[in-house]
């Protein structure tokens, strides 16, 4: 089941990049806990408990923040029922032109198909001077 499990995170990326934010949302389990890295802008509502949650807290708040936000997963690590990747986010913040090219870690847990839970690990300093904190 590791493998498969491996295929849903990578598919939820490809979403994610496509902007097809249903696909992502329907990869969650109705349960979700959803954590971003302390320090990070989003972390204020941690946790995100359930999709709308995360659609609204994470989701909405990088489309109408961020003049794009790319994720780019560049590898990843099957450990069974929780898939690491790493990677780098790409974007631009709207406000101050702030660019990042910050590292990031996340590490998803699923069960029966479904992401049960998700930590946020990222270079959380780049990203305050981008926004100009």
């Amino acid at each position: 089941m590791s493998q498969a499990n491996v295929d849903i995170v990578k598919s939820v990326y490809a979403a994610f990049g496509k902007g097809d934010v249903p696909v992502v949302l329907a990869a969650m389990a109705p349960g979700i806990v959803w954590n971003e890295a302390e320090n990070f802008p989003y972390a204020d509502r941690n946790p995100y408990v359930g999709p709308t949650a995360v659609l609204e807290g994470v989701f909405a708040r990088l489309g109408s923040e961020w003049e794009y936000f790319k994720v780019v997963p560049e590898e990843f690590f099957d450990a069974g029922d929780t898939v690491v990747s790493r990677g780098r986010y790409d974007a631009v913040y709207k406000k101050t032109g702030g660019k990042i090219s910050a590292q990031f870690a996340h590490f998803f847990k699923l069960r029966d198909g479904k992401i049960l839970t998700f930590q946020q690990n990222v270079d959380t300093l780049q990203v305050a001077k981008a926004i100009g904190d």
